[in-house]
């Protein structure tokens, strides 16, 4: 991890000499969701096959993802208290457990039933790691860096989106489908054993530095604050602001997740042997998309704008690169739709590094696992009514036509509700 963390620090201008413990806890979230993502996607590249071997239809389909993202939009709920409650180190070692033993269950699976049964285990035991994940980011880095981490730890989606589609292509023709879903419990293994031996809150760390730990801490007196109850968060705006933005957007990332291979099958005749490469470089330009995307505030920060106003513009700046997939669904060229679908990848995974930014930026780290949770909840419900919908659709019209005018179009909208609800990302104040 030296040479990356000394290319994280050097081309952020951060200080090198205050230590590097935090960039290793960044690393860890980064694998975290690699391997969540791994997981996920492994049905999507399935589908064909499982349509051929069990009769999965379109529709049945469908209600397996909705499946997953009905459970994932309840453990949200329960994932973002969960972590603010007992801490990042146990609850992330709980939430690793629940979803790679679900993940492999799916080995077990013979009807859509069966599939759609794991799905929902594993939906809940996923929905623990980005309000994990950002709890921990509030724990470790000060407010100027988060975005950044944000968007390397994000793009982890992005790297573990990546490999699915080299390693369970491979593993399928090779040895079966059910073995496919057998392939990351060993890499869930390791890192839990990773986590739970190294990872501390920053006071108790052993091997943090003092000029470390006053970095990560120089702006904790503002951000802690206290408590507070669940149903009150509901009571304020930038709440609603975060979640809207979440149910908005979200289901357009699980629409590419769990339908690309599955509309460049269809779209370009590609069989499983041929679909890795354009998933590959979709999620490579979208991994590039995060992190750049998490960078982006910096130079509209130089430009003169505030930090709400350089985080908004960062979006403003994403949604508008999602625009053209409206055209996707009457391009013949497989070139051109990687093209345009790997630019919208990568504008989601910068948008949505900012937008998870947004609530730490908006509340004290007290509420920021809770409320990534409510947002993470309104997102996956989001996304549970776009999966059947788009069942249905595809099952009636083979198009997808309908589809990705509704992906070109909600950012700019979600852009829009933040901004009357949460001008400026104002800071919320809670009393004791």
């Amino acid at each position: 991890m030296t040479q990356i963390e000394d290319t994280v620090e050097q081309e952020s201008g951060l200080d090198t000499h205050i230590g590097r413990v935090r960039w290793t806890i960044c690393a860890m979230l980064f694998f975290a969701t690699s391997i969540n993502y791994m997981d996920r996607q492994v049905i999507a590249l399935l589908k064909p096959t499982l349509a051929q071997n069990i009769g999965l239809t379109e529709i049945a389909y469908g209600y397996i993802v909705d499946a997953f993202q009905i459970a994932y939009a309840v453990g949200l709920l329960v994932a973002g208290r969960v972590v603010d409650k007992i801490g990042t180190r146990i609850g992330y070692v709980l939430i690793m457990g629940i979803w790679s033993i679900s993940a492999m269950a799916h080995a077990l699976a013979n009807t859509a039933l069966e599939f759609g049964i794991a799905r929902f285990f594993l939906g809940f035991g996923e929905s623990g790691n980005f309000p994990a994940a950002i709890k921990t980011v509030a724990e470790w880095f000060p407010q100027s860096e988060r975005s950044l981490v944000t968007g390397i730890f994000n793009s982890g989606a992005n790297v573990g989106a990546v490999l699915a589609p080299l390693i369970v292509p491979w593993i399928t023709l090779h040895y079966g489908w059910r073995a496919a879903f057998l392939t990351t419990g060993i890499f869930s293994l390791i890192w839990i054993a990773w986590w739970y031996r190294n990872y501390r809150k920053p006071a108790d760390h052993p091997t943090l530095s003092g000029a470390e730990l006053c970095h990560i801490y120089k702006e904790a007196a503002v951000q802690m604050g206290p408590n507070v109850p669940w149903l009150r968060l509901l009571s304020y705006r930038q709440t609603w602001a975060f979640s809207l933005a979440k149910f908005l957007t979200d289901p357009i990332w699980w629409f590419y997740l769990f339908w690309l291979p599955s509309y460049f099958s269809v779209r370009f005749h590609l069989n499983l042997s041929h679909l890795g490469l354009p998933l590959i470089l979709i999620y490579n330009m979208s991994a590039v998309g995060s992190i750049g995307g998490g960078w982006l505030p910096a130079p509209f920060r130089k430009l003169g704008l505030s930090p709400s106003g350089a985080r908004v513009a960062a979006m403003l700046f994403c949604a508008c690169l999602v625009v053209p997939v409206f055209t996707l669904a009457h391009i013949g060229s497989e070139w051109a739709a990687i093209g345009l679908l790997g630019v919208a990848a990568g504008a989601h995974q910068g948008w949505s590094a900012n937008l998870f930014t947004t609530v730490s930026d908006m509340f004290p780290r007290s509420a920021v696992g809770a409320v990534v949770g409510i947002g993470g909840m309104a997102g996956s419900a989001g996304g549970a009514l776009l999966a059947f919908f788009t069942g249905h659709i595809l099952q009636r019209t083979h198009s997808y036509a309908i589809l990705f005018i509704l992906a070109s179009s909600v950012y700019l909208l979600a852009l829009l509700i933040m901004r009357l609800l949460a001008p400026g990302l104002r800071k919320v104040e809670f009393s004791a």
